[in-house]
């Protein structure tokens, strides 16, 4: 009975321990992306589409990340375009070793202290959205964006204005952001250049009544009115300028890019132009057979930034595949991860061919300028520009 039980006991040791190893082997770990954008709040409507873009990535990429050995779990974060929520969600982004990679921000504004965060412990981020020259002029080694600049996107406006739409006078109008006064300040001084009169430059913060705004712009009667910032503003802006009667051309940033300004503009938004670093699905050849698994999974038509969320998340998955196969199927640093991102080359996404710079800007960027012919999203393009980002000092 003695010898039995022992033998028993020794049988159960090793067969644990295979278990043991087994799981082991089979299974080593955890490797998370998050997300950060704009989940509730007025600009949800933009920050939904980077979240679900990403998702669709990372639940595309399980398969692959099982056969490496990892479980891949993807984790949003909602921002509300806060700062100082961006900035706490950071923290709590960093303190997690599993999460390898940030697909966000939406807002340039938050982007930029929530990225200091990251720099900290290298979290390799890469950004959809932010346009901000700031984002990637710090030269930080893990701060990359898939889109292009706001030095760039505010001058093809106001050259598309001089030249194209043969403007003579402009009104500047911003909503005091980081974005939105950043890309008015490029409007206008490439606006200068051509030597477009400006009549006046205000910024607001204004969410309801824009009178006491339209009625010296009213007066002054520009050729051109230019707003810097979002749709929630810019799109009731717009339809208080119609409905007295201030006749001016509108035109705006990539911050207009959604469904949501029809919404708010109505019939008024007819005749409006945006610029944008994001085009519509038209503008992509890979863009239908992404819209069709987008819509099969989430039930809804999908925006440019949607199109930009997944590349920027599939680009930070395939350097972390890469990067485990480099390794012997071992689990990155963040470190490793970051290096990899930044010497990815001519990742063919969604958008286009993706490949960073030395500062982490794509080697080159498409700019699209649109028309909104009716009330209905989104605009039609009338202009191309594919362009390098500038090679500035780093501040």
């Amino acid at each position: 009975m003695l010898k039995r039980l022992a033998l028993i006991l020794i049988l159960s040791f090793v067969f644990g321990l295979s278990s043991i190893a087994t799981k082991a082997w089979g299974q080593k770990g955890v490797i998370k992306i998050a997300t950060q954008s704009p989940l509730s709040g007025e600009q949800a409507a933009l920050g939904e589409h980077i979240k679900l873009g990403a998702q669709l990535a990372a639940e595309e990429a399980v398969k692959t990340f099982k056969a490496l050995g990892f479980n891949l779990v993807f984790v949003p974060y909602d921002d509300q375009a806060k700062p100082e929520v961006g900035v706490a969600n950071a923290r709590n982004i960093a303190a997690d070793p599993d999460i390898l990679l940030i697909v966000g921000h939406f807002n340039s504004g938050v982007a930029l202290p929530s990225s200091e965060i990251y720099k900290d412990t290298m979290l390799a981020m890469i950004s959809p959205a932010n346009t901000a020259t700031e984002i990637t002029d710090r030269g930080y080694p893990n701060v990359n964006r898939v889109c292009g600049r706001d030095d760039v996107q505010g001058p093809i406006g106001a050259r598309f204005a001089a030249q194209d739409l043969k403007v003579k006078s402009v009104y500047i109008v911003h909503d005091k952001t980081l974005y939105g006064q950043g890309v008015a300040d490029a409007f206008r001084d490439e606006a200068a250049k051509f030597g477009l009169k400006i009549l006046g430059y205000d910024g607001t913060e204004e969410r309801a009544n824009f009178g006491p705004m339209i009625i010296p712009m009213k007066a002054k009667n520009p050729d051109l009115v230019y707003f810097g910032g979002i749709y929630h503003q810019g799109g009731l802006l717009l339809k208080q300028m119609r409905e007295k009667r201030v006749n001016s051309i509108f035109m705006g940033p990539d911050g207009l890019d959604s469904s949501e300004m029809v919404k708010i503009a109505g019939q008024q938004v007819a005749g409006a132009y945006y610029t944008t670093v994001a085009g519509p699905m038209d503008a992509y050849p890979e863009s239908a057979a992404f819209a069709k698994r987008f819509k099969q999974r989430f039930g809804k038509e999908v925006e440019s930034f949607g199109m930009y969320g997944y590349d920027a998340a599939m680009v930070g998955l395939k350097a972390i595949e890469q990067t485990i196969q480099s390794l012997g199927g071992k689990k990155p640093t963040r470190r490793q991860v970051a290096t990899a991102i930044r010497k990815f080359k001519n990742y063919r996404g969604i958008t286009g061919s993706i490949a960073f710079d030395e500062k982490g800007d794509p080697v080159k960027a498409k700019y699209f300028v649109l028309k909104f012919e009716k009330a209905q999203y989104p605009g039609k393009v009338v202009k191309v520009v594919e362009q390098a980002a500038p090679k500035g000092k780093r501040s």
